[in-house]
């Protein structure tokens, strides 16, 4: 199980970088998060997800190696933002993202795979460092 930083494009394929980055960038628009729900995600709060996000969306591009932790943080906020219509974009996703969620979940859990081994020990637990 990896415990140290892992570039992302010896993870992921580019489409799936592409998902998460898109991901992360819709809780600074339409997506609606409590600081209760950052805090559970592995977030200080609101602020805090916004900031690391924008980090975390030019680490993804510039396929910066991301710690355990920031990887299961991502994939979380993801998953929230992808699906719930309470906090995240939910049923306006295709609409804000041009993406549909058939193309979506497919990729997520693609992603969710092979991330697997590096966010195993999160599973279950507060994502923090």
């Amino acid at each position: 199980m990896p415990e140290h930083a892992v570039a992302p494009r010896t993870l992921l394929a580019p489409s799936e970088i592409a998902l998460l980055r898109r991901s992360l960038a819709e809780w600074g628009g339409p997506a609606r998060c409590s600081d209760q729900l950052a805090v559970g995600m592995g977030f200080a709060d609101m602020s805090d997800l916004l900031d690391r996000s924008r980090r975390l969306r030019a680490a993804l591009r510039d396929d910066v190696p991301l710690a355990p932790a920031d990887w299961a943080r991502t994939l979380l906020a993801a998953e929230i933002v992808f699906v719930s219509d309470l906090a995240g974009t939910g049923v306006e996703w295709p609409t804000t993202t041009g993406l549909t969620d058939e193309s979506t979940i497919r990729t997520l859990r693609s992603i969710q795979r092979k991330l697997a081994k590096v966010v195993r020990r999160y599973y279950g637990k507060h994502p923090g460092e």
